[in-house]
């Protein structure tokens, strides 16, 4: 119980580490576990798009997939050209006195692969996450978002993530929001 405890710790450690691109994009800001929510709820809603999908598998990775920043910190793509982070140690040492550090491993592994549907759609999912981060951002004002979505869209693998990306570019991100223009907006009552 001991090697648990200390890895449920290691996970808080993920609410305190910043997703380092925001700070080229000049606005917005999210924790790694901020964005691992989000990508766990695109794999949920991807999943259910293809039944063959193995949801349990797709899940796994998506919270999985960025554990290993709890250790290396968040490298964006300015700081990988000058800092190489060794994640297969950060992943072994992480995982190792796990009684289930094998499944979180072979999650980290199949995500890193890129070879199995499931770890497409969960790569999709984390770009999607994203993609959903900086069309919030290009909404309230930020001219850079629009290009920055361009790479992400790039990065889509599967037809069901990029079918959910264009539809996701082209929704108001306020829109859950303001989509119900009755009455209760001026006097805060449902009839």
């Amino acid at each position: 119980m001991d090697n648990i405890a200390n890895f449920l710790f290691e996970t808080g450690m993920l609410n305190k580490t910043p997703r380092s691109g925001y700070q080229f994009l000049g606005s917005g800001k999210e924790s790694v576990s901020e964005h691992i929510l989000r990508t766990v709820f695109v794999g949920y809603a991807l999943c259910k798009t293809d039944a063959s999908l193995n949801e349990l598998r797709v899940l796994k990775m998506c919270v999985f997939h960025d554990l290993p920043e709890a250790r290396t910190g968040d490298m964006n793509y300015v700081n990988k050209k000058y800092v190489d982070v060794d994640e297969d140690k950060a992943v072994r040492e992480l995982t190792e006195d796990l009684p289930f550090g094998g499944d979180i491993k072979s999650s980290i592994d199949e995500f890193n692969r890129q070879e199995t549907r499931e770890a497409l759609i969960a790569r999709d999912a984390d770009q999607i996450a994203l993609i959903l981060q900086l069309k919030e951002c290009g909404d309230l004002g930020n001219k850079y978002a629009d290009e920055w979505i361009s790479v992400a869209m790039q990065r889509l693998d599967t037809e069901a993530g990029k079918k959910m990306a264009q539809k996701i570019i082209k929704t108001d991100s306020s829109n859950w929001w303001f989509k119900d223009k009755s009455d209760w907006w001026v006097n805060g009552k449902i009839k």
